[in-house]
């Protein structure tokens, strides 16, 4: 078990806890707004033991008929695949069918009107959708938005082999899709793959059209799920530039120094470091003639060896510092309706990828925790673990809005029902539905993390 895994797990654990908190909370609190008293809010699953419970002890002279906080044990549970808030006087996940068969009390959910308890089901849902505005928020207050202009990369961009085989070259800007123009700040790779043509601008100078194929979306997903895929769709090209030597190094003992930019290796052109990376991971414990070009402008070729994993002791000039760059600032008051802005754009972006879903590719590329904790990096940074946090909080909150017994959106479809027609569905019907969509969420959940584990041995 390597460190780049405990690192990931740790950050899923640590994103998957707040995520739950904050979903339970939102039940839990219209719950209490409402005077329905919950039972547990727990942190994680507990089935036969929990990690941490607490149990407040009620004040002398409380009245049974009123709920309060201290009516809620808390805990936390040990198996990290979601949480859950008990409400009184309500079929759930607990299927506690015994406090079913009692006389209806003034404190249960199911004593209360059809417009509370919808409000209670969906308060999750809003609650994660919510937190992942404020984080998008606080990203923007705090970082801001640093880019660089497509412009001013005048190496362009590189491209997955997927996106070659449409018509797409290294070295080529993208410009438009369907006639709108995308830049860095609003570069949206599905608005991309689901439009009809781009345009790119070809060597400085051309500009080219390239029809993109149907289903564009599927493919692309398959590829960057490949492993040796570091770097998407598209990332910047740039220039191999000597920001330091290793000392001791080969690159330090040919006499290389800062400020030496790499040209070519073996006589073939290495300029960026797409190319130059793909060729030194051909000459792995070799020896080759690397030709480049001082910080004075003075031509030179040095032979020297290269590791077993073809390194040869250089540190690279970071692509900030090759390319102009621009920062868009957000004051607090500016960075709300940003962050409202991104997490509408992510929910937009997310529904609708669900269409793939229900192909033969989609459910190929489904995955579960292991794919979740894969979206991480394997060092810890904070900007990445809120970005991908945020995008997790809004997935959950679609996901739970789905109208599938045991889900919210299940108790959701059912109450709507209820407040149409004006009849309840009746206590075995509520029963049987919620077995049926615990069953049917347990056997995608099992589907998807047994992709995983496929893609682990297997590919």
């Amino acid at each position: 078990m390597d460190a780049t895994f405990l690192v990931k797990a740790a950050q899923l654990i640590v994103a998957f806890g707040l995520l739950v908190i904050v979903h339970e909370f939102g039940h839990y609190i219209f719950s209490r707004m409402f005077g329905i008293k919950v039972e547990k809010f727990y942190i994680f699953f507990d089935p036969w033991f929990s990690l941490f419970k607490y149990r407040p002890k009620q004040k002398e002279g409380h009245d049974e008929n009123k709920a309060s906080w201290r009516d809620t044990e808390y805990g936390v549970g040990w198996l990290p695949l979601g949480g859950y808030c008990k409400i009184a006087g309500m079929i759930d996940e607990s299927m506690d069918t015994e406090q079913m068969k009692q006389p209806v009390k003034p404190w249960e959910f199911r004593a209360k009107p059809a417009w509370q308890r919808l409000l209670v089901m969906v308060a999750g849902v809003i609650f994660n959708f919510i937190l992942a505005i404020i984080i998008y928020a606080g990203i923007a207050y705090h970082w801001g938005e640093e880019y660089i202009p497509y412009q001013e990369a005048t190496y362009g961009m590189q491209y997955c082999e997927t996106a070659h085989d449409m018509g797409f070259v290294d070295g080529d800007i993208p410009l438009s899709v369907d006639g709108k123009e995308i830049n860095a700040t609003n570069f949206d790779l599905l608005q991309l793959l689901e439009g009809k043509q781009v345009a790119v601008l070809r060597n400085q100078t051309d500009t080219m059209v390239i029809n993109i194929p149907e289903n564009s979306v599927l493919t692309v997903n398959a590829e960057l799920k490949d492993k040796e895929n570091s770097f998407g769709f598209m990332t910047y090209r740039f220039p191999v530039v000597v920001k330091d030597v290793v000392a001791g190094g080969f690159a330090a003992e040919a006499g290389m120094k800062a400020g030496d930019k790499i040209l070519a290796i073996d006589n073939e052109k290495a300029e960026t470091w797409d190319v130059f990376s793909k060729i030194l991971a051909r000459h792995s414990n070799d020896t080759i003639q690397v030709s480049y070009v001082t910080a004075e402008g003075v031509q030179k070729t040095a032979s020297l060896g290269t590791s077993e994993s073809g390194k040869i002791g250089i540190i690279l000039t970071p692509i900030t510092e090759l390319f102009k760059t621009e920062t868009v600032k957000y004051s607090l008051l500016q960075s709300i309706p940003k962050g409202i802005e991104l997490g509408v754009d992510k929910l937009v972006t997310y529904v609708s990828q669900m269409k793939y879903v229900f192909t033969k590719e989609g459910a190929q590329n489904l995955g579960g925790f292991g794919a979740i904790g894969d979206m991480f990096p394997g060092q810890w940074n904070w900007y990445q673990f809120w970005v991908i946090t945020a995008f997790i909080s809004v997935a959950l909150a679609f996901m739970n809005i789905l109208p599938i017994p045991a889900l919210d959106g299940g108790h959701i479809m059912f109450l709507l029902f209820e407040m149409i027609t004006g009849r309840q569905p009746s206590q075995k019907f509520m029963e049987n539905a919620q077995m049926a969509g615990l069953l049917f969420l347990l056997l995608l959940m099992l589907y998807a993390n047994g992709n995983d584990i496929y893609r682990f041995f297997f590919k």
